[in-house]
């Protein structure tokens, strides 16, 4: 057996890592630690269906012949391998780019000086001619711009730059990043969150608060957005957007920033000629009014919440299920059938539960497969009803840590809304 992992309080460009790894060696299970660093934590609640891993709780470690650690050299930042340490017949590879000393006495290693792991493992993914998929690249991308600070930081290599050219090139996507990586606050950015809250403007529309505030700026000043999302923090509104005025008024970026499923702002940026998701987007005018842009941007806001999209509109369905007696052979036979990563259970047209992919790790036996589902079967029955929003069930999705929801209405299955349906809505990939 062969496992990929990496250090514990893993990061993008960890992760990212395990899964090139996957790549480079088809036949290695990938193992992600426990603790897992919050923004990671957030991607995978949404994209877990999308990246198949393990933890060292699901395998025999007596059973590893050969290791592969990304990401780090040292015995310490691993989890629980103190069995696989002591195997004397193990072997052992390294990908890492950190300078310090390796501790594991590697039978192969890669081991550079430069700005992010996974530029390691790119450069032979690029050798071996691999096609990557855009999930892939965008991961890969994240991975790359968390270590190399969006390719500022002094460890940033001529390399790091030519790895993130290609990722671009293999259509990674550069809105998904904004949206999970943290990006800095520095002295510029204080500034201008100080003059944005000097007026703080509020306006009512509908029954929702909304803050637009016009700022003149000077120079290139990066992470705008950062500013737009504290400031509607600060202000506690349930949208906020700033219009930020370059000298001789030359050119306007209006940058905005919703909390709530009613404000889409993707929908109305792409009105002015720009783009975004619902709960954030920007557009770049030239040669206007900043005044007149922002009553132009009040006019798509006092139409624009009517055109809220609900579940029933993105949810698949007809619903395919199971019943509860339905063996486990069974339902693992229908979800590969389907391509399903999970089923509801449902019994006398009532939910009983739901199964997925990750319910057969609990199977130690073959002859388990001969149980019904309801052995192994999540019954906590977290559902949601067809008038709700999809940014409701990504949150409720996130919350549980569950890749569907069950859509219910009069106490019947009507639908389902998966990981893949929220992320239609979250990344704006609505046909217009």
């Amino acid at each position: 057996m062969q496992i990929i992992t990496t250090h514990q309080s893993t990061d993008f460009d960890g992760f990212a890592s395990v899964v090139a790894g996957t790549i480079l060696y088809p036949d290695a299970i990938p193992i992600l630690p426990k603790t897992l660093n919050p923004n990671l934590r957030a991607f995978l609640s949404i994209h877990k269906d999308l990246f198949e891993t393990r933890t060292i709780d699901d395998i025999d470690l007596t059973l590893v012949t050969r290791l592969i650690v990304v990401d780090t050299n040292k015995w310490a930042r691993l989890e629980k391998l103190k069995k696989v340490k002591d195997n004397q017949n193990l072997e052992i590879f390294i990908w890492d780019h950190h300078e310090n000393q390796c501790d594991m006495n590697p039978d192969w290693q890669c081991q550079e000086s430069i700005g992010a792991n996974i530029t390691l493992m790119i450069r032979e993914i690029r050798n071996r001619n691999i096609i990557l998929t855009p999930i892939q690249a965008t991961l890969f991308l994240i991975g790359l711009y968390e270590d190399t600070g969006s390719l500022s930081f002094p460890s940033t290599t001529a390399e790091d730059a030519y790895a993130a050219g290609y990722l671009l090139d293999n259509k990674a996507d550069l809105n998904i990043l904004s949206t999970f990586l943290q990006p800095a606050y520095g002295e510029k950015q204080k500034n201008i969150l100080f003059e944005m809250l000097k007026t703080a403007p509020r306006t009512k529309i509908e029954n929702f608060s909304v803050s637009i505030n016009i700022v003149k700026i000077s120079g290139h000043v990066s992470n705008l957005s950062l500013v737009v999302n504290m400031y509607k923090d600060i202000l506690n509104v349930d949208a906020a957007f700033g219009i930020f005025v370059h000298k001789d008024n030359e050119k306007c970026i209006v940058i905005g920033r919703s909390s709530v499923e009613d404000i889409n702002v993707g929908s109305i940026m792409r009105s002015m000629g720009g783009g975004g998701h619902p709960g954030a987007g920007s557009v770049m005018v030239k040669s206007v009014n900043p005044s007149a842009l922002k009553d132009w941007l009040l006019e798509l806001l006092k139409g624009n919440q009517q055109a809220s999209v609900l579940i029933s509109d993105l949810m698949s369905y007809p619903v395919f299920s199971v019943t509860s007696d339905t063996s486990m052979s069974e339902v693992a036979d229908l979800l590969k059938e389907k391509g399903f990563t999970g089923l509801p259970v449902v019994d006398d047209e009532r939910l009983v539960g739901v199964i997925s992919r990750r319910d057969f790790k609990k199977i130690k036996k073959s002859s388990q497969f001969k149980a019904p589902v309801k052995a192994f079967m999540n019954t906590r029955n977290i559902t949601i009803s067809p008038d709700k929003s999809p940014m409701e069930a990504a949150r409720i999705m996130v919350k549980h840590d569950i890749g569907r929801l069950p859509v219910v209405k009069d106490e019947k299955i009507i639908g389902i809304m998966s990981r893949s349906d929220a992320m239609i809505y979250f990344y704006d990939l609505l046909p217009d």
